[in-house]
């Protein structure tokens, strides 16, 4: 989808109040928290670009590759987030060298995201595309419950548990949420159940 917007005034204050560009470790800072949270921590890259958070790297499925860029936009601070995430295992041809991450020819060892790659070892934002997203995403308002979302967004207040279900690890509790979050709604099959 490119490139997400969120409510820079919401979300986990990691910064201290600082703008992104004024955070001297802002990859670090931003990994840490998407680890905390309980997503891959490894063959992601974070930085600014013209003050948008790039997220860029590989991960497993559609949904964890959702959830990675709305944990980064609910971070206060954070008003764009620039969708450069793949699908899939890194490329074999990326290893661990003493200087940092760099192709290395017949080595297939894999890649670990301890260091930056250069951009073009990177995923490129016309490979992200190819990996639409199947779910959508709500702007928490004031007063909505999950299951005021549910209704709206499914006809079905009953069907709270999909929305909680497709935002853990990042939700701990139906009743935890807060105005100006961002949360991934999955799109439903003819079976009433996610897609993804």
């Amino acid at each position: 989808m490119g490139v997400f917007s969120f409510l820079s005034s919401a979300g986990s204050k990691l910064f201290g109040g600082k703008k992104p560009s004024e955070v001297p470790n802002l990859q670090s800072l931003i990994r840490d928290h998407v680890a905390k949270i309980g997503l891959p921590d490894k063959h992601i890259h974070y930085w600014l670009e013209d003050e948008v958070m790039v997220v860029s790297g590989w991960v497993n499925d559609k949904p964890t590759k959702e959830k990675v860029i709305i944990a980064v936009g609910n971070v206060e601070g954070v008003d764009k987030v620039e969708d450069r995430l793949v699908v899939g295992a890194p490329p074999a041809a990326l290893t661990r060298a003493a200087d940092g991450l760099v192709p290395a020819a017949g080595d297939a060892a894999a890649v670990t995201a301890e260091a930056p790659l250069e951009a073009e070892q990177l995923p490129t934002r016309e490979q992200a595309a190819e990996f639409e997203w199947s779910s959508r995403t709500h702007t928490v308002q004031k007063g909505d419950t999950l299951s005021k979302i549910a209704k709206e967004v499914y006809g079905n207040a009953g069907k709270y548990p999909i929305i909680f279900e497709a935002n853990k690890p990042m939700l701990a509790h139906p009743d935890k949420i807060y105005p100006g979050q961002v949360l991934r709604i999955p799109a439903l099959g003819e079976d009433g159940k996610p897609i993804d």
